[in-house]
């Protein structure tokens, strides 16, 4: 069945891709809400997992963190600041040969992988240099 395109799930779906660095549902919540006040904090998780459910957002499972939800469906990659949070798409091939050798490994079959790069961002690493924060 078909779920109707409501408009808290049109401003939920707005609010990802106006944010553009793949916001956590929380603050997804405190965007909508600014423009919707009476939307409920369900009511944007619900939308979130149904908007993911439909492939119109994708999920983001960081470890130790919050998920998260980007506009970008395709498959590809992402990078996390371990200091500042900061979290960003990496522009780089998606190794499909990476799920051939997972499925010859454990029998799988495999549908996709995704993958969260760590590390320290450029400018939390110029702060540690100069000893700013």
């Amino acid at each position: 069945m078909k779920k109707r395109n409501t408009i808290q799930r049109q401003l939920v779906l707005q609010a990802v891709i106006d944010h553009g660095m793949h916001p956590t549902a929380d603050e997804v919540y405190d965007k909508v809400k600014a423009i919707y006040p009476d939307i409920s904090r369900a009511t944007v998780y619900r939308n979130l997992n149904i908007l993911a459910e439909e492939s119109k957002l994708r999920r983001i499972a960081v470890p130790d963190a919050a998920d998260r939800f980007d506009q970008t469906c395709s498959d590809h990659y992402h990078i996390k600041c371990t200091v500042c949070g900061a979290f960003k798409d990496i522009d780089l091939p998606y190794l499909e040969q990476l799920d051939e050798t997972v499925a010859k490994m454990t029998e799988y079959e495999m549908e996709s992988h995704d993958i969260v790069f760590m590390g320290t961002c450029p400018q939390c690493q110029e702060a540690k240099r100069t000893g700013s924060d």
